[in-house]
């Protein structure tokens, strides 16, 4: 899946202390949601939506500790 306001791939970031997550624009936040519901896999949505630099406001998705990385970028992958 591609983000809709850098045009870079979405990608999983497994840097996080609590597990993988994903960063989406507000805008893409259904689809995703839809798109991993669809798949079976378990995710948080942040209560809050951060812009920086008056960039359009974007979302974290918590994928969380027992959460497969590689298995959710072949779903987003999937969905380019």
């Amino acid at each position: 899946m591609i983000d809709s306001t850098t045009h870079a791939r979405i990608t999983v970031s497994a840097d996080g202390e609590g597990g993988p997550y994903i960063v989406v624009p507000l805008a893409q936040l259904g689809a995703v949601e839809s798109m991993l519901r669809g798949q079976g896999i378990s995710f948080s949505v942040d209560a809050n939506a951060i812009s920086v630099g008056g960039r359009p406001a974007v979302v974290f998705i918590n994928l969380g500790r027992g959460a497969d990385p590689g298995r959710v970028q072949r779903v987003l992958d999937a969905a380019a």
